[in-house]
């Protein structure tokens, strides 16, 4: 590099930004500095004398006015340019520092819907092509119908009774979950509570699967406390009610076929003991006898995400059998025998109100009613003590409303209600 005048050496060496920043205060002097050189161009020209002269002399001051403005555009242009420039390397450094952070957010995003689109087409699949007939883990297939099998699992927990020297008149067995501990105390303080009516002997157990080792063992507790649960190692899921019900069933078959009759119920049910064992007496059968709320013409559900959804590889049938509702039936003690017996035969469905209407086909046993007024009330009923002096069953009531419910009750059984 050759020598350099001082002046150009301060230049070169100043650095960008008083290069730019003279430059802009230049801009801002471009129109004064235009304006003054016009009106001193229009001092020094001389007067003309006449009429050409003074056209001659505004043509010349019109030229260099057109002259001077092209030049302060082009200036102008150039320097605004260098703003533009300036700005435009800000704008693309942040917008190079931002596009990474922005990739990075996008490719999450695309990973989490693909995520999400996966586990909903794997539960999609999973609720359209399998049945609780996959999740049953104590069933077998023949000729390619799923089965109950029977002498299977091992029962945990078990009851505290001799029904060879005592037997009872009624057994009720309540379909129960770990969960639902303050349910189960709520029916062992009132209508669960073992006693007699009429002369009759009547008591409750609690059906439960097996779901974590701590629930286990919590309910291992409570079985020693109270001696009323029935377990087996079976997982205590919705989809193996039917595997619950069929072990209420097979206890009944090896352990207390004395009794006279056996009922099956919900965790969220009112009974009303009294009427009920006062309704068998009245109906003096005890064989072949199957009562509850009658359900004579039922459909299968297909709709996979309904609750009673069953599929037609479960159940390829258009029409249910006859059967009655799974919040409460009662039936002579020698029909568990011979549900037990007969389970096997018939095909295995999630829905146990319907399995066992599926086996009572089998047996050949119809449905009866109780009474000529309706008693069993699968939707629930709203309470007063007349009324619940003369129900069976009442479906939707919490612990807390029974505890009231059956106080009622009992306060008004000596009690004439004005149907009466």
């Amino acid at each position: 590099m050759g020598n350099l005048h001082p002046d150009d050496q301060g230049e070169e060496m100043a650095p960008k930004w008083f290069k730019i920043q003279m430059d802009i205060s230049q801009v801002s002097h471009t129109d004064a500095d235009v304006s003054g050189s016009t009106q001193e161009l229009s001092r020094s020209q001389p007067q003309p004398a006449g009429k050409q002269d003074n056209e001659a002399a505004g043509l010349f001051r019109e030229i260099l006015w057109s002259w001077l403005k092209i030049n302060l555009h082009k200036r102008n242009g150039i320097k605004k340019d260098h703003r533009d420039d300036l700005n435009n390397a800000k704008r693309a450094h942040r917008s190079s520092n931002q596009k990474p952070i922005q990739m990075v957010y996008q490719k999450i995003k695309m990973i989490h819907a693909f995520i999400i689109i996966l586990v909903v087409s794997c539960l999609c699949l999973l609720i359209f092509k399998m049945s609780s007939t996959e999740i049953c883990i104590l069933c077998i297939r023949k000729e390619g119908t799923i089965l109950f099998k029977k002498h299977s699992g091992n029962f945990l927990q078990l009851p505290d009774i001799d029904c060879g020297k005592n037997p009872p008149f009624l057994i009720v067995m309540v379909t129960s979950s770990h969960n639902q501990v303050e349910a189960r105390m709520a029916i062992r303080e009132t209508w669960g509570r073992e006693r007699s009516v009429n002369g009759k002997r009547i008591i409750t157990y609690f059906l439960l699967g097996i779901t974590s080792p701590k629930d286990d063992y919590v309910v291992t507790q409570e079985s020693q406390k109270y001696r009323d649960i029935i377990q087996k190692d079976f997982l205590d899921v919705y989809f193996n009610l039917t595997l619950k019900t069929m072990m209420g069933i097979e206890w009944v078959h090896h352990f207390c076929p004395q009794s006279d009759f056996v009922m099956k119920t919900d965790s969220d049910m009112f009974v009303n003991v009294y009427y009920l064992t006062e309704l068998l007496l009245r109906k003096n059968r005890t064989t072949r006898f199957f009562t509850g709320f009658l359900k004579m013409n039922e459909f299968p559900i297909r709709r996979p995400f309904n609750k009673w959804y069953v599929s037609t590889y479960e159940y390829p049938w258009k029409k249910y059998p006859p059967f009655c509702s799974g919040t409460g039936y009662v039936f002579s003690s020698d029909i568990a025998s011979d549900v037990y017996n007969v389970s096997e035969k018939v095909p295995f469905i999630k829905l146990e109100d319907v399995f066992m209407g599926l086996c009572l086909a089998e047996l050949k046993i119809n449905l009866e009613e109780l009474h000529s007024e309706q008693t069993f009330f699968p939707d629930g009923l709203e309470f007063s003590t007349c009324r619940f002096k003369k129900i069976v069953t009442c479906h939707f009531v919490k612990p807390s409303e029974l505890l009231v419910y059956w106080k009622a009750l009992e306060r008004s059984l000596d009690e004439k209600c004005p149907a009466d």
